[in-house]
């Protein structure tokens, strides 16, 4: 009879299924900027962006508003390894004057009990900080201030909606300061829910959910901060109070509803809100079960038709009546003793009715509370893109606490509607008062961490005015690097190429490129028409150049390059022709003429012997003598970096520099030469090889090194050279982040203070990790991923901070790149004599191509630095080989003029 009579509150898990998808959908639009103001379920930021990590420590006071009886807490939380903690609580009365008056006294009277309690706990005079939870739906800006948006609960004070209660708060005891001589400062605004979720975070730091089912109800969660559109920012996650009590106040579970629930709703405070706290919290619970009994007692169905005056009273079903009557151990004596106490006389099959009606009811709360829970874990999952997961959810309140049968229901219903989640329920030990104290230890742990974080990133932060003065220290070097008397000792060498004109559309031929610059080793042939089709052709082939005879005698890596050579040429058939070839020799040289290179040092982990000081055009000549199977017109030796800017040249006749950001790090460009002291004549230009990697090894830059920078150059293979390429090239500035991460994880900021095997590999941390980890596209599961495949395990606080260690390395490299190229246009201007220079700059390299803001920082730092110059940059595409080729052809052309 029961059965039939309370049909529609038994739910197949088909409807519970159906009621998670809504909840979640709810969840999508509450966190929606645009569709938040009209979402039920509020979805609202906490500013609680981190969980406790168990190094959390120091002495805290709580404040819990938002029950029968207001609590004051101090805790203190121990890092002594062991996570431990102690509380000491004081309960007191929240009189009904005071929960329907106005909001003065309210505070005044929280402000009284808390002063109570620092007296009575012998705290005056210590400054403490403060965690204040406050269980009613706020509107939060910063973790310590809220808007009220509505009470719930039963209170009603005056003159709180739509203000902020941690203002009032801090009021009511800046009252209190001088008379009492009392100093405490309120760090964090809480939700209970918060609170719980933080509690049972601090002893299972899996715990990423809270859950509250007790006299209210409601659920938080650490949502992705890329979901939420009403807080700036992507980084990271930020708890989330969904404030789930309104679910259904828009009339999303109106076919759920019974008549029941409907006239509940309308004898309420606050008819037609928080429909879905109604239908589930045991606030609300024991009126149900009244509102059945009185009619299926006026239908004759119970009590043989009696309706006595208990029934006919609101509010004289308590939760603790159906606790104590679904206690199925004890028969039905407990129901028979409560019903006769309400003067109600029942035989037993009444009490038996009684106690299923009970059952229903209840069992009813925990499924629809399983099926809104179960769209939390399903979200979480999905927001780690995981088919399985592990989690905790952190769990108060009376209804769990008490009743006999709930947690064990609500445990089996969100297993089954989430088979792929394993979950594990905690109990939580006074989560709003503990909860509040967590909130704020962390809250203080993180304003320590930032501070320590900031301090350790501070010298990476280059002010204009810093950069001003590398602009004009590398001018100074530049001017140096040009005058015979200096230029022996200058640090930028300003290396003459002999490379007296860039192209000018007239070039034709065919041509041999080398490229030999890094572990790679091209081969190219390249067809160049002139005229009306005017195009270049291009057919390469690569080599690898194992690290033993990179770092083995100059005579092996020689012979190697040849043998290249032939397999390309009789790959091509073209081993017979004798073709003009350009040799792109991506290091240092000094040159004496285009076809004369003499090796001034090895950079880029190059280390063969007998090779620095020779002429790297006659160690070729030499190694295809000593094979002996063709022979070829070496035309050219070229730097990548002159390469670079010819074949951009080709394009655009206005791009007189040449800039490499990749590997490593160089620019060139056409002097006038006038300029040019170390090189006869003073009519035209050439194009001079700036070696700019090697300002500052003079120590003129020293003032912004870091250690971690000196540390870098201590372990690299050519210690004190190539300073200022050590900080702004690729090949480094992933060694760069690691000594950073090294240093923050020893002072216990990163990755639980372990530093692993895999980050003391030098090396480990590559540059194209830094463009991956900085690509504004990737969330940071995805960072976490990357860390994890170099087998650094991290969390969502981890990964956060070495995004900003890569940001915070990669600006400045962009930023000292900059700088110096802010130099060469300047100085390019001052040629030209011109107030306003336009210029073009073509660019090669990984670093400018691939980082996903290298190239803007760069270019804004010109921009800055010189205002009068209207710089364009123009990707190179292969400078190294279509660019040898072009020199070449150049220097035929303009041989042949000669000879004419």
């Amino acid at each position: 009879q029961v059965d039939r009579y309370l049909y529609h509150m038994r739910l197949s898990d088909d409807v519970l299924l159906d009621v998670m998808a809504r909840f979640q959908a709810e969840m999508v639009k509450g966190l929606g900027r645009d569709t938040n103001p009209t979402a039920t379920v509020k979805m609202l930021p906490s500013f609680v962006r981190s969980l406790p990590d168990g190094s959390e420590k120091g002495d805290f006071l709580a404040v819990d508003l938002g029950g029968s009886q207001f609590r004051a807490h101090r805790v203190k939380v121990f890092d002594d390894g062991k996570q431990s903690s102690q509380l000491e609580s004081k309960f007191y009365p929240m009189p009904k004057e005071v929960i329907q008056g106005n909001g003065a006294e309210l505070f005044d009277y929280v402000a009284d009990c808390l002063l109570d309690f620092v007296e009575t706990k012998n705290l005056k005079h210590k400054k403490l900080p403060l965690g204040f939870t406050f269980s009613f739906p706020c509107k939060q800006a910063k973790l310590e201030e809220g808007v009220l948006l509505a009470w719930t609960k039963h209170f009603k004070v005056r003159g709180v909606q739509d203000t902020d209660v941690v203002g009032s708060l801090r009021k009511a005891l800046q009252k209190h300061k001088a008379s009492f001589d009392i100093d405490v400062d309120v760090l964090a605004l809480v939700n209970d829910t918060v609170g719980t979720m933080m509690t049972c975070g601090y002893d299972d730091q899996r715990c990423e959910v809270g859950l509250i089912i007790g006299t209210g109800t409601n659920a938080c969660y650490m949502e992705e901060m890329r979901h939420i559109d009403l807080v700036e920012g992507d980084e990271g996650r930020m708890c989330i109070n969904t404030e789930w009590g309104a679910f259904g106040d828009d009339g999303a579970l109106d076919d759920l509803r019974t008549e029941f629930d409907r006239e509940l709703d309308l004898g309420s405070l606050n008819p037609g809100k928080q429909l879905f706290e109604k239908m589930i919290s045991s606030l609300y619970l024991g009126e149900l079960v009244r509102l059945i009994l009185l009619k299926m007692t006026k239908e004759g169905l119970l009590f043989n038709g009696k309706v006595s005056t208990a029934l006919l009273t609101k509010g004289k079903i308590e939760m603790k009546h159906v606790s104590a009557m679904e206690k199925y151990k004890e028969g039905l004596s407990n129901t028979k003793e409560i019903l006769t106490e309400l003067n109600l006389f029942p035989s037993e099959e009444d009490c038996i009715a009684v106690q299923h009606v009970c059952t229903i009811v209840s069992f009813r709360s925990a499924n629809l509370c399983a099926a809104a829970l179960a769209a939390i874990l399903t979200r979480l999952r999905e927001n780690k893109k995981l088919l399985r997961m592990r989690t905790t959810v952190g769990i108060d309140g009376g209804l769990y606490k008490t009743h006999p049968q709930y947690a064990k229901r609500l445990h089996k219903v969100v297993r089954r509607l989430v088979p792929n989640c394993d979950v594990r329920f905690l109990l939580s030990v006074s989560g709003s008062g503990k909860g509040a104290a967590m909130v704020t230890a962390v809250a203080y742990r993180l304003a320590a961490q930032r501070k320590q974080i900031n301090a350790t990133l501070a010298p990476f932060l280059l002010s204009l005015e810093t950069l001003r003065e590398v602009k004009n220290k590398m001018r100074t070097e530049l001017e140096y690097g040009l005058k015979r008397e200096t230029q022996a000792s200058a640090t930028v060498k300003m290396l003459p190429t002999f490379v007296c004109g860039t192209p000018d559309g007239t070039e034709k031929g065919k041509f041999l490129a080398l490229d030999l610059g890094g572990t790679n080793f091209r081969v190219l042939l390249v067809k160049i028409r002139s005229g009306r089709r005017r195009s270049v052709q291009m057919y390469n082939k690569i080599f690898a150049i194992p690290l033993e005879i990179m770092q083995g005698t100059g005579e092996e890596l020689f012979d190697h390059i040849v043998q290249c050579i032939a397999d390309f040429l009789e790959y091509m058939g073209i081993k017979g022709a004798r073709l003009p070839l350009g040799f792109t020799f991506s290091f240092p040289c000094r040159q004496a003429s285009i076809d004369k290179g003499t090796l001034v040092g090895w950079t880029k982990g190059f280390k063969a012997t007998d090779c620095e000081g020779e002429d790297v055009v006659d160690m070729l000549r030499e190694a295809i003598r000593r094979r002996n199977e063709f022979d070829l017109d070496i035309v050219a030796v070229v730097n990548d970096t002159v390469g670079t800017m010819m074949t951009c040249g080709y394009e655009d006749p206005n791009c007189e520099i040449g800039l490499i950001a990749g590997t490593g790090s160089n620019v060139c460009y056409m002097e006038d030469m006038k300029n040019i002291e170390i090189v006869e004549g003073n009519e035209g230009k050439m194009c001079i090889n700036t070696e700019w990697g090697g300002f500052g090894d003079n120590g003129c830059i020293d003032n912004i090194r870091t250690k971690y920078d000196k540390e870098v150059d201590e372990g690299s293979l050519n210690p004190g050279k190539q300073r200022y390429e050590k900080m702004t090239s690729g090949m480094y500035l992933g060694e760069i982040v690691r000594q950073i991460l090294i240093d923050l994880t020893k002072q216990g900021l990163l990755f639980r203070g372990q530093i692993s095997e895999s980050l003391r590999k030098r090396g480990i941390f590559e540059t194209k990790f830094l463009s991956q980890i900085e690509s504004d596209r990737l969330a940071l599961l995805q960072v976490r991923r990357i860390l994890q495949q170099l087998g650094l395990d991290s969390t969502c606080e981890d990964s956060i901070i070495v995004k900003e260690v890569c940001g915070a390395v990669s600006k400045r490299a962009a930023q000292l790149c900059g700088a110096g190229l802010a130099a060469i246009v300047e100085k390019k201007r001052e040629n030209r004599g011109v107030e306003h220079l336009q210029i073009t700059v073509g660019v090669d390299g990984t670093l400018y191509k691939l980082h996903p803001h290298f190239s803007r920082v760069l270019r804004e730092t010109v921009k800055e630095l010189a205002p009068q110059c209207d710089v364009t940059f123009m990707l190179s595409e292969d400078g190294s080989g279509k660019g040898a080729a072009l020199i070449t052809a150049v220097a035929k052309r303009l041989h042949n003029v000669g000879q004419k």
